[in-house]
């Protein structure tokens, strides 16, 4: 039908208004918050890549975990950085490994904070690759599951939420849900970074894992960023092994990625706001060419208006503070 004397017209957007027709949230309920555990006591030392970010010691990260619960984070990720690296990331799924000892630190003092752990051997290898290598250098992907697994065991036994798989060996979520299973903890979730790109973007965090490849690259098991489609079959077989969460990282280069895989699949979807996306908005505010807090909430908005139920982002505190002003 047809009404001649109608014209749009734009809204005269009041605060109150603005939030009545806003389209998309972004909630203090949507962030999780990663974080480095390092051998030592009373560590708080900033990563020089990451203004604002720092290695904790287990029991300064269990302050943070407090300080994270009180801004009404949700969740905490944690990764480690072992006192000793070999040849085969042996320090990775030791029991009494430093994740594993974070972990329970944190759990006996904030039971009501979940705490999502890294399953990954880089940290941990003293070649820096995310699983085992075979003489010609190459990883081996499937003697490289078991050792996976058991990483994923020894965290829940520690008290883990859920783990996190981010070595993208083909195979592995399966393998770590039959572990658990096998084990009583048919409950535990398993997050699976299942469209991990090969980025440029990780730079500061390697720096801050201190995870590097001693040689080479991770361009043979990590995808090509050039793929969107590669990504969804991956997200597929993911989820066919058993992964209850997926997740697309980077977040902002792959903003298309992350919409694709919202519209394919009914899974709860993370996308990861990596360090490299974090250090170059910090070091455009410290120039004082953005506006910090409004181009962090503007990002994050966009991330959750692409798709995504969580976001990963080492920006959460601040983000918390601001979304709740």
């Amino acid at each position: 039908m047809y009404f001649p004397d109608y014209r749009p017209r734009r809204l005269r957007r009041t605060p109150t208004l603005r939030r009545m027709v806003r389209e998309t949230t972004l909630s203090v309920d949507d962030l999780i918050y990663p974080l480095f555990v390092a051998p030592g006591q009373g560590l708080k030392a900033p990563i020089a890549a990451m203004p604002g970010q720092y290695h904790f010691s287990v029991d300064t990260l269990v302050q943070e975990a407090v300080r994270a619960r009180d801004l009404g984070l949700p969740a905490v990720l944690l990764f480690g950085l072992p006192e000793t690296k070999d040849e085969t990331g042996s320090s990775g799924y030791d029991p009494d490994g430093i994740v594993q000892r974070a972990v329970s630190a944190i759990k006996e003092k904030v039971d009501d904070l979940v705490v999502i752990t890294d399953v990954c051997l880089c940290e941990y290898t003293s070649h820096g690759h995310c699983g085992l290598l075979q003489p010609d250098g190459q990883v081996d992907n499937d003697a490289t599951l078991e050792l996976l697994a058991r990483q994923a065991l020894t965290h829940v036994q520690a008290g883990a939420d859920m783990v996190a798989p981010s070595d993208m060996m083909d195979g592995r979520v399966a393998e770590i849900r039959q572990v658990l299973d096998d084990e009583g903890f048919t409950h535990i979730p398993i997050m699976s970074y299942a469209a991990k790109f090969a980025s440029a973007f990780y730079g500061p965090f390697r720096e801050a894992a201190q995870s590097a490849p001693a040689f080479g690259d991770r361009k043979g098991y990590q995808m090509d960023p050039a793929n969107a489609r590669e990504a969804l079959r991956e997200v597929s077989l993911d989820i066919e092994e058993g992964a209850d969460i997926i997740m697309v990282k980077p977040a902002l280069p792959f903003l298309d990625v992350i919409a694709r895989v919202r519209q394919e699949f009914d899974r709860p979807l993370a996308a990861y706001n990596v360090s490299g996306e974090y250090a170059m908005i910090k070091a455009a505010a410290e120039r004082g060419w953005i506006d910090e807090k409004a181009v962090v909430i503007e990002s994050l908005t966009g991330i959750k208006r692409a798709g995504a139920d969580m976001i990963l982002t080492y920006f959460a505190p601040d983000a918390a503070r601001w979304i709740q002003e």
